[in-house]
C-alpha cells in the first residue's frame, strides 16, 4: 500500500483509473489551519477477492461516513468485514480506527468534534 497526500495528487496521477484508491484520514499538520486528506493506493488484491472489490470499496466509504456521524456500532460492524480484505494492506489502519472508536464510545468526543486528526497533539479533535 502506498499513501498519497491530497486529493489533487490522486487526481494528477490518474491513479483512480488504474488502482483502487481509498480515503483514509484527514489531518491538521503543524500549526496550519488547513487540512489535508490521506489516501492509499491498494495494489495487491488477491484474485479471489476481485469480485468483492466494488462492494468493499463502498463499505469502506460508508465506514468513513458513519465514523464522521459517530455511529460507532456501524463502524465496528463494517470493520469486522473490512479487516483482512485488501490483502491485509489496510489492517493496521483499521485497527487504529477501531482503537479510536473504542475511546470515543467510552468518552463521547462532543458536538464540536470534527473527526480531523490533529498531528500536533497526535490525537483526533
Amino acid at each position: 500500500m502506498h499513501i498519497i497526500i491530497g486529493k489533487e495528487n490522486v487526481e494528477n496521477l490518474n491513479l483512480e483509473d488504474k488502482y483502487t484508491v481509498l480515503e483514509l484520514d484527514t489531518f491538521k499538520i503543524a500549526n496550519d489551519t488547513k487540512t489535508v486528506t490521506a489516501y492509499c493506493v491498494v495494489e495487491n488484491i488477491p484474485i479471489n477477492d476481485l469480485p468483492k472489490v466494488e462492494s468493499m470499496r463502498e463499505l469502506h466509504a460508508n465506514l468513513l461516513t458513519n465514523y464522521r456521524l459517530k455511529d460507532w456500532n456501524y463502524c465496528n460492524q463494517a470493520l469486522d468485514y473490512l479487516v483482512g480484505f485488501w490483502g491485509h494492506e489496510l489492517d493496521t489502519y483499521y485497527q487504529t480506527l477501531r482503537d479510536r472508536i473504542a475511546q470515543y464510545a467510552e468518552k463521547d468526543p462532543g458536538d464540536a468534534w470534527d473527526w480531523v486528526v490533529d498531528k500536533n497533539n497526535h490525537s483526533s479533535t
